[in-house]
């Protein structure tokens, strides 16, 4: 690493985003090659109106937003615009690029790393990518014959990937939920929950999850009679239909997003979880026991992938999406039932976690350039 001393300091700049699942590892990339090398410079790359340019200045870094958008499944009429688009998104990049000068470009999945990333690989540039999931992303899986590494969450990915490319890292978490030292009791006292009661956490992503919201609404006599209570992240579209249900109820707290998620895992008994890479690095990193039901509409169904992939180790309960309002509420209440099974689980999905994957892939990086 001697060679980095006498330089300039490095410019990095990190696109991509559009969920948390791609913000918030970006960021815990960042903070992990700024603690390395304090001095060094970043700009994060985003999709004007997603999520990240919210996000990302909340961490202290900062965005610039291009025109882009994602091909639309479910209208076709929604994809005129998009060659447009996606052409003015090339001259946006362009120009920051030129502007910035970056040293490395990173790249995290979601629409705007395609074209930021293309863009660099064809000035020469070195790409690094990361892909979260155990089924990687058409832009990535294109991206990687020129990228200088791909960092990926598990091994098998060379099927997707050049083997001499991959390096196995693991999935950043965030260091809120690493560094959480409350005790369960204290934690649900947060929510104005009984501490001598049973929890579940049920979190579908920051949009909510229909199925599971629906199933939750219709089991509520269920885990009332139980003495089960729930901490229950709904998600915007939903919210106001579960807090009607919720009226004149006891032992439930709800909203449609938890900002302090870690303290919501350190409440909880068990969880009901979406399969996005970042809730499983999440819940192995922290132990819970969670019943998985994984979004059938995201790209390539990678969340089964995902879930599978800890089921298959009876680290985890999968239920597919269309058995989820028949099943999912009883599943729930034996699990919590069943202290065994949990505890069994607790440690098979403890051995999935990887706490320092951020520092793997900063060190990578740094190795590289």
């Amino acid at each position: 690493m001697k060679h980095m001393e006498h330089n300039r300091p490095k410019r990095f700049m990190i696109a991509g985003g559009g969920t948390g699942g791609h913000i918030f590892p970006a960021i815990a990339i960042a903070n992990a090659l700024k603690k390395k090398m304090p001095d060094s410079v970043f700009l994060f790359v985003g999709a004007k109106g997603k999520m990240e340019m919210e996000k990302v200045p909340q961490a202290g870094y900062e965005i610039e937003g291009l025109t882009i958008a994602g091909f639309n499944r479910s209208s076709l009429m929604k994809n005129i615009g998009l060659p447009f688009k996606l052409i003015k998104s090339f001259f946006e990049t362009a120009s920051i690029v030129k502007r910035f000068k970056p040293d490395a470009v990173i790249g995290v999945g979601g629409y705007s790393s395609f074209p930021v990333l293309r863009y660099a690989q064809s000035k020469g540039i070195p790409t690094f990518i990361h892909e979260a999931n155990s089924f990687a992303g058409k832009s990535n899986i294109m991206l990687a014959k020129k990228a200088t590494a791909v960092f990926t969450a598990s091994d098998g990915m060379e099927k997707f990937f050049p083997a001499n490319k991959i390096e196995v890292t693991g999935n950043p978490v965030r260091h809120s939920i690493m560094s959480q030292s409350q005790s369960r009791e204290n934690a649900i006292r947060q929510f104005g929950l009984d501490p001598f009661k049973k929890v579940i956490f049920s979190v579908g992503g920051s949009l909510g999850a229909l199925s599971i919201n629906k199933a939750l609404v219709s089991g509520l006599d269920k885990l009332e009679k139980e003495g089960i209570q729930l901490i229950w992240q709904t998600g915007k579209p939903f919210f106001v239909n579960a807090e009607k249900s919720c009226q004149n109820r006891k032992g439930i707290w709800v909203s449609d997003f938890v900002n302090n998620i870690e303290v919501a895992y350190a409440a909880a008994d068990l969880v009901i979880s979406r399969s996005g890479a970042m809730s499983v690095a999440e819940l192995s990193v922290v132990g819970k026991p969670v019943i998985f039901v994984p979004d059938p509409d995201a790209a390539e169904d990678h969340q089964t992938e995902n879930a599978k992939k800890l089921s298959d180790k009876k680290a985890a309960v999968l239920i597919a999406d269309n058995k989820t309002e028949s099943i999912l509420v009883d599943a729930a209440i034996e699990l919590v039932k069943n202290e065994e099974k949990r505890k069994n689980m607790q440690e098979a999905i403890l051995s999935f976690g990887i706490a320092d994957a951020d520092e793997r892939i900063a060190n990578a990086i740094m190795k590289k350039l």
